[in-house]
């Protein structure tokens, strides 16, 4: 049975513009083009061991398609003033606005000057005792970085904005009307207590290693892999 998420405009322009994705639904190309085997041919290395490449990874494709996309609504231009700092032009709906640099002054992330944030036009509403994960999409090439948060969107249902730099503090062009700009997560609060394994744990474990090596191919996939479902 499917949980509901429901993404609802802000602003009443964003009805013409990019509406969010099911990440399966925008794999990135590098993915789609890559082989399934080095060599282009299914068989062992010459020990006994898979010649997949990442493609087979089911880890990194449940990763790349985990929840849903939110994506530039308009083109973003990115140029540099006399002072060497970014600024931004867009054409339509606002797009960007600043956080002054103190309010993070010493953030991984930090750059030169204020930081610049995705004004995100698309309010989430998840079911009772689920919240969401924002982060930067998964394992695409991208010219900025957001910085991720978690945000209780059974409670708060608004819009949420990201704040974000631009990797290259020289770069100006374009970025694109439909880029990927934050992945959307959902997941159920619960409390945990951490442990630390014992004999038992190590036991499974080792039976679990011991089963991975029974298949040359796509042993993870067949055994324990469970799909992943966003509509």
């Amino acid at each position: 049975m499917h949980k509901d998420i429901i993404f609802t405009n802000f602003e009443e322009e964003a009805e013409f513009l990019e509406k969010p994705q099911p990440a399966l639904n925008l794999i990135p190309d590098w993915y789609k083009e890559i082989d399934s085997y080095m060599g282009k041919t299914k068989k062992p290395d010459g020990q006994g061991k898979t010649m997949g490449t990442i493609k087979k990874c089911l880890p990194v494709f449940d990763c790349i398609g985990a929840g849903y996309l939110i994506l530039l609504p308009t083109d973003l231009w990115v140029s540099i003033d006399e002072n060497g700092k970014q600024f931004f032009e867009w054409p339509s709906i606002r797009l960007v606005s600043f956080h002054p640099i103190d309010q993070a002054p010493n953030h991984p992330f930090v750059k030169p000057f204020d930081y610049p944030k995705f004004l995100n036009p698309w309010g989430i509403k998840t079911p009772k005792g689920y919240s969401t994960l924002f982060v930067q999409p998964f394992h695409r090439e991208s010219l900025f970085t957001i910085m991720p948060g978690i945000v209780d969107t059974d409670k708060y249902f608004a819009p949420v904005n990201f704040p974000f730099v631009i990797n290259d503090p020289k770069f100006e062009g374009l970025i694109p009307k439909g880029t990927p700009i934050a992945q959307v997560i959902p997941f159920k609060r619960d409390g945990w207590k951490m442990k630390i394994g014992n004999k038992d744990n190590i036991k499974e474990m080792k039976n679990i290693v011991t089963k991975l090596r029974n298949f040359i191919f796509d042993s993870y996939k067949n055994q324990w892999r469970v799909a992943k479902d966003y509509k």
